[in-house]
C-alpha cells in the first residue's frame, strides 16, 4: 500500500511514468482494527526534484487513529522528457501535438 500510495501521489503531480522505488519504510504504530475493518490512506507528495520524489503515507483505523505510516522514495529522473523538473504553472507531458 505504501509502495502504490506514494506512486499514485506523484503521478497526481503529472508525473505519470513514476519511476522507480529507490527507499521504502513503514512505521506500525497501532492495532489496524479486525479483519473487515477499514483503512483509511491518505498520500502526499511532500517533494519532487530533477532526479527524485518524495511521498508520505498514514493510515487511520475505523476510531481515527494513525496505526501506520509510511514513507517512499522514487527515482525519477528518467521520467522527464528533457530532464525538465515539474512546476505547478506547467503539466509535464510526454509530447505536445503542434
Amino acid at each position: 500500500m505504501v509502495d502504490l500510495g506514494g506512486s499514485l501521489a506523484v503521478a497526481s503531480h503529472g508525473v505519470f511514468a513514476t519511476g522507480v522505488s529507490t527507499d521504502l519504510n513503514v512505521t506500525y504504530l497501532s492495532n489496524g482494527g479486525a479483519i473487515g475493518d477499514t483503512i483509511k490512506a491518505t498520500a502526499v507528495c511532500d517533494r519532487i526534484g530533477k532526479t527524485l520524489a518524495y511521498t508520505s503515507i498514514t493510515f487511520t483505523n475505523k476510531k481515527g487513529e494513525i496505526a501506520a505510516r509510511g514513507s517512499h522514495t522514487k527515482f525519477i529522473a528518467k521520467v522527464w522528457g528533457k530532464n525538465e523538473p515539474y512546476t505547478t504553472d506547467k503539466p509535464v507531458h510526454a509530447e505536445e501535438e503542434k
